[in-house]
């Protein structure tokens, strides 16, 4: 192992960072060369990158895998070219039916997504269980598969199914994961509906930022709003990232058209306004739970699983180590930021159901029972250990 030479340190620092990666602690490595950059300290950086190198694989256990694209991150930030990296990732891009295979590998894998679509439907069935017409607006319809077992709920209600009409916006990642845009949604929710005598219809709306102008969204007088927000507003910059505020004018604008329920389902972690080191000890915390729950569905030989994490998780690292201002996209904030935005946005809390509470807890036990489901402030936590992960709440 080479010995890193410094000027400028003292030596009882190089030796405790020598004996550090002797003994490979790996957490540890990483946590320090993040506080190297963090302190312009590139000298102690790039030998401690030169030593990470050995001691990450995309291949091993939970840390080291979470390491090499950590560590793939750390590499981006100290080079400067973040977005670049971000945008590469030093791998092929997969093709649209691999890559939706592997998001839908990820989707049964872990119960984040099913949590926060159970939890979400829930919410919206209960606000509307009186009403004989309904609009959805889904701000990440993605594969459209949130709504599945809600068209076949909605079409087994006693006295007979409502008219639905689901408005779907899309994103290009989501557009290229499929194969092609929203027809493909529009048709296997209404060949869904159609088998189950259910009233539907469909519409792709678009999203520009600016006004916060939603193209082709038709709001009708005579039907019940439900708005869903699915793992979308930390995308959405606000005013930390320029002069808009386009995540709390967004909420604004859906608070005027006067909604019966609006569900938001989003990561739990502290990315937003942190500066960088503090938000890759938040990024390397929230993703070593993820990265060890996958572990216990998918075991360390699994071929996919590689592929999984390179393809559904790795940009999201990246991008959060890496990259700064617009170019960072991953900009998570924890509920109690998310319940203020709505709180001054004009909505008020909407009562979570016990019974699909008691049927996520069921779902939960077929995964792991390292899994933890609390509720509180009137949201609903999904954590793994001691580690909150996921929330899901509902606004009215």
């Amino acid at each position: 192992m080479m010995e890193p030479m410094s000027h400028n340190s003292d030596t009882e620092n190089w030796q405790q960072l020598v004996e550090m990666i002797s003994r490979g602690e790996l957490k540890e490595a990483l946590i320090a060369c993040a506080k190297a950059i963090s302190n312009d300290d590139f000298l102690t950086a790039e030998w401690l990158i030169s030593e990470l190198q050995n001691m990450v694989s995309v291949s091993g256990e939970p840390i080291q895998r979470l390491g090499a694209y950590m560590l793939e991150g750390l590499i981006a930030r100290l080079s400067s070219s973040g977005i670049s990296i971000y945008r590469a990732l030093k791998c092929n891009e997969p093709t649209s039916g691999e890559l939706l295979s592997y998001m839908q590998l990820l989707y049964e894998v872990c119960p984040y997504f099913k949590f926060g679509y159970m939890s979400a439907n829930g919410a919206i069935a209960n606000a509307l269980k009186n009403e004989d017409k309904i609009h959805i607006i889904d701000f990440q319809i993605a594969q459209g598969s949130q709504w599945v077992s809600l068209i076949q709920a909605l079409a087994a209600r006693p006295g007979g199914p409502p008219q639905v009409r689901i408005t779907g916006l899309d994103d290009t990642a989501s557009a290229f994961a499929r194969g092609g845009g929203l027809d493909i949604v529009r048709e296997r929710l209404s060949n869904l509906a159609k088998a189950c005598n259910l009233p539907f219809q469909f519409h792709a709306a678009k999203l520009t930022f600016g006004a916060e102008v939603i193209q082709n969204l038709e709001l009708r007088p005579d039907e019940a709003l439900a708005v869903n927000f699915p793992f979308l507003l930390h995308h959405i910059p606000d005013e930390s990232v320029g002069p808009e505020n386009h995540r709390d004018s967004l909420l604004r604008l859906v608070k005027s058209w006067s909604p019966k329920v609006v569900t938001l389902i989003e990561y739990d972690m502290n990315t937003n306004t942190s500066p960088f080191y503090p938000r890759f000890l938040e990024t390397l915390s929230f993703y070593s739970a993820i990265f060890e729950s996958i572990n216990v569905t998918l075991p360390k030989e699994h071929k996919e699983r590689i592929n999984i994490e390179q393809h559904c998780l790795a940009r999201e690292i990246v991008n959060i180590v890496a990259c700064e201002g617009a170019e960072r996209v991953e900009r998570h904030e924890l509920h109690g930021k998310w319940r203020s935005r709505f709180q001054m946005a004009g909505f008020m809390p909407h009562p979570l159901s016990s019974l699909v509470n008691a049927t996520i807890r069921t779902l939960l036990q077929k995964y792991s029972t390292s899994y933890r489901l609390e509720e509180r402030d009137g949201a609903l936590y999904l954590g793994w250990m001691n580690r909150v992960l996921v929330t899901s709440c509902a606004w009215q």
